[in-house]
């Protein structure tokens, strides 16, 4: 089932997703298409994650519609100026691609080419705005489009915060990207659920649904790592300890990710597992999490 179709019709919906390699190899996102076929409603196509030259996110998601699953188009605001962006937004309509996630990207300096010069043309409210005027028929410039797109909006929000003020500024950018379109928002990673029913608790008035983000934890060197350098994620000492303690992390990282997302079940619209290298253990979280 599709995307939107889950979220539209109150069904709990399960993305994952996927990030291209650096190079024209697509063996590994032919081999994944197949694995997570019929085990997700939509894959996620990282934008040159982490500022690191990629193959495009608009080439994998063809090749994923192609295979017969439901790619989301992540686009970031970083490398293409408003003409670029546009002309991409066509082209991922006329390929098939449904659905647009919407992010401001990491800046170069992060990356592999630190002297890349990035664009920032569009904010990421001004691009969800943009692609909502695009299904109206219009270009950014008021011109009209020879065939309008129909394309399903998101953005990301970060429901763990350092302080009650970033808190507020959460649910205000949120509320502000519900203003100009957004449909749906995918969180970054959530480990206490606690903290994100708190969220939700103010998020649910917005009437526009959210799917908890999930990553598996595979050390506990990893999860002090994302403590220390991730904003918006805070892994709870126990699962530290867990994770310390486990003779088989793959399997207790495994299981943690799917009690999370058991408890998140009630809480959410949805999940998004980003699986950073462990994609083709998505279906054994999902059976783990009773969601097979």
């Amino acid at each position: 089932m599709a995307l939107k179709e889950t979220l539209d019709g109150g069904k709990f919906a399960v993305t994952t997703e996927v990030g291209p390699l650096k190079g024209t190899d697509i063996s590994e996102i032919m081999e994944l298409a197949e694995i997570l076929n019929g085990k997700v409603d939509g894959v996620n196509v990282t934008d040159q994650q982490s500022a690191v030259m990629r193959l495009g996110s608009l080439a994998a998601c063809s090749i994923l519609v192609e295979k017969g699953l439901d790619p989301v188009f992540q686009m970031t605001c970083r490398d293409r100026n408003r003409i670029a962006l546009q002309s991409d937004l066509l082209s991922a309509s006329v390929l098939g691609i449904n659905n647009v996630l919407v992010i401001s990207g990491d800046y170069p300096t992060l990356g592999d080419h630190i002297d890349a010069r990035d664009v920032y043309d569009l904010d990421s409210e001004q691009l969800i705005w943009t692609i909502n005027r695009m299904n109206e028929g219009y270009d950014l410039a008021g011109n009209e489009l020879q065939g309008k797109t129909d394309l399903f909006v998101g953005a990301v929000v970060k429901p763990v915060s350092d302080t009650d003020e970033s808190f507020e500024l959460q649910l205000t950018m949120m509320e502000k990207k519900i203003s100009v379109g957004a449909r749906f928002f995918q969180t970054q990673a959530v480990y206490d659920v606690e903290v994100f029913e708190r969220f939700m608790k103010r998020a649910v008035q917005f009437k526009v649904p959210v799917l908890a983000g999930v990553i598996p934890l595979k050390s506990a060197g990893m999860a002090r790592y994302m403590n220390k350098n991730v904003s918006g994620v805070f892994v709870p000492e126990h699962m530290i300890d867990d994770m310390a303690r486990a003779k088989d992390k793959v399997a207790t990282g495994l299981e943690i990710a799917a009690q999370l997302m058991r408890d998140l079940k009630d809480l959410s619209q949805g999940v998004h597992i980003m699986a950073i290298g462990w994609e083709k253990k998505v279906p054994d979280i999902l059976r783990l999490a009773n969601l097979a």
